[in-house]
């Protein structure tokens, strides 16, 4: 095979003239149309130029079917036209046979890619009748066109891709979780969904993949068919996809999806939404999901160099003489303006003031419309008497291999990954005593930037005597942007703790525990709060 769009050593044969015997050793090339402009394929017989080519079909109103391993039909529209006649419609069907299966799985996505383009003409060209409007993917018509082209030239450079390598405890986990399941892996047919530089597909076919389409919408796919190439041993049963899930075509069903769609606070970015299209499309019956579940941890926290940090940054605007300029005005704007950015950072877990919740997230049988809005309540009890000053979330997936069952924690205590952890700040922190109850909600609202707005409330519940009768004592909200977060990234502060602090200087739901419980936590065994010093890149 020449290249990727050029196939030689072809039959064909024109099913509609069985009299006509089939041509061997042709060539198959897929190409634009000189007359028309319009994406065509070209069956040239052996020993014909390829200017000359046997047959020629539009595909602007082609389809292939599968026969076989390496067989394909091609069906048509044409039409014949004769003075004094009334013109004739009719289909024609030509069946195509490759060499080898893997020349055939190569031919069906050319078909697709060259089907996939602008059928005459260029997007916005006039016309007769109107003009051509190229048609939308169901991610164009719900992100942002700027939006989506910053997102995909971010992680079209490898500088990036290398952060997130340099990740260990990501891209450790995944290739620990791929390696103890490989029978989940041998002599399947494997999709990653946005393969970025295409690791986990080399991952997938170390565990003996039979075959692994990488698909990756970014210019990170030309980086990855190199790299993939480069290692021949692996890459002769990988093929990479340049294009979005949501658009591309594959030959096949696959028997499990790999990816890496999780973003800050798990849902950042969108791509979850990604990862559960591919599922719909692409997965067979049964097939598995790497990763299988996420789930957002969330915990009260009690932190007051964060908070007076927060609070300064608007001192700024409190000056009345600015250059004769009173800015007092806006300080109220500003205030609240820092306190309306997530601060992503590593923190210390004896700052959770209350054991934390979570929210389960079902890769496999969620809808994809479930993602636009994320709806969780909180009920917690304070552990020891302080001030709250907001929530802090980390989250976990879960790789539901049929072998071992393997955790990617972000929580705090653990390993530091490049996600670290969010905290919510409130601009008016709650008072609370030990065994006062917390009530509140979380609600994530997707929008086109592909990211999400948080509206959060807490409140602390009457305590003490009187407290049977229900009631709220406090209460406060907070508008966050998850697209625009602080990103706070110095080691962790060496906290003076009040003395009923002292007391619970680690919570039972964060303590080393056996790994059955850490399992079930969502931490690795072995993790203490010590370990929480460390530094990775971010991306």
């Amino acid at each position: 095979m020449a290249s990727p769009d050029l196939f030689q050593n072809v039959a064909f044969s024109d099913v509609s003239a069985a009299a006509v015997p089939a041509a061997v050793g042709a060539t198959a090339a897929f190409g634009v149309g000189a007359a028309t402009g319009g994406p065509r394929l070209s069956l040239v017989k052996a020993g014909k130029p390829e200017v000359e080519p046997t047959v020629e079909i539009d595909l602007s109103d082609a389809q292939i079917f599968k026969l076989g391993p390496s067989e394909w039909l091609c069906v048509c529209g044409e039409s014949e036209a004769k003075a004094g006649v009334e013109e004739k419609s009719f289909s024609r069907a030509i069946k195509v046979v490759l060499r080898t299966e893997a020349e055939s799985k190569a031919f069906s996505l050319a078909f697709q890619r060259w089907k996939q383009q602008v059928i005459s003409g260029k997007t916005g060209e006039p016309l007769e009748n109107g003009s051509i409007i190229a048609s939308k993917s169901k991610f164009d018509t719900k992100i942002e066109a700027s939006s989506a082209k910053m997102y995909f030239h971010y992680y079209g450079q490898l500088l990036h891709q290398q952060n997130m390598l340099q990740d260990f405890v990501r891209t450790g986990t995944y290739y620990a979780a791929v390696m103890e399941n490989r029978s989940d892996f041998a002599d399947r047919v494997v999709v990653d969904v946005g393969a970025g530089s295409g690791i986990l597909s080399l991952f997938a076919a170390q565990a003996g993949a039979r075959h692994v389409y990488a698909v990756e919408a970014s210019e990170m796919a030309e980086h990855a068919q190199r790299l993939i190439s480069g290692n021949p041993a692996l890459g002769q049963r990988i093929t990479v996809i340049k294009g979005k899930v949501e658009e591309v075509e594959l030959p096949e069903k696959a028997d499990i999806l790999i990816s890496e769609p999780m973003g800050t606070l798990l849902v950042n970015e969108r791509m979850l939404e990604s990862y559960v299209i591919a599922r719909d499309r692409f997965l067979a019956p049964g097939g598995k999901m790497f990763p299988t579940t996420g789930r957002i941890h969330m915990a009260p926290f009690s932190d007051e160099y964060l908070y007076v940090e927060m609070a300064n940054k608007g001192l700024f605007w409190q000056q009345h003489n600015f250059f004769g300029v009173d800015l007092t005005p806006l300080h109220g704007s500003a205030f609240q303006g820092y306190f309306s950015q997530p601060v992503v950072d590593a923190f210390d877990p004896r700052l959770l003031i209350s054991p934390p919740t979570y929210h389960t997230l079902d890769f496999t049988t969620m809808k994809e419309e479930d993602l636009y809005e994320i709806d969780i309540p909180l009920s917690f009890v304070a552990s020891v008497g302080t001030r709250v000053h907001g929530l802090a979330c980390w989250f976990d997936v879960l790789f539901g291999g049929s072998n071992v069952e393997r955790w990617l924690t972000t929580a705090p205590g653990s390993p530091t990954t490049h996600w670290y952890q969010l905290r919510c700040v409130l601009s008016q922190p709650l008072y609370v005593m030990a065994g006062q109850e917390i009530t509140g909600r979380l609600h994530l609202v997707a929008h086109s930037a592909q990211s999400y707005t948080i509206y959060l409330t807490m409140s602390a519940k009457m305590w003490g005597v009187g407290a049977e009768q229900g009631g709220i004592l406090q209460t406060s909200t907070g508008k966050l942007e998850l697209k625009e977060p602080y990103y706070r990234l110095s080691q962790p502060q060496s906290y003076m703790l009040s003395q009923d602090q002292q007391q619970q200087q680690q919570l039972p739901s964060l303590q080393p525990q056996g790994p059955e419980q850490q399992m079930q936590e969502g931490l690795s065994p072995g993790i203490t709060t010590d370990q929480v010093d460390q530094e990775c890149g971010l991306h």
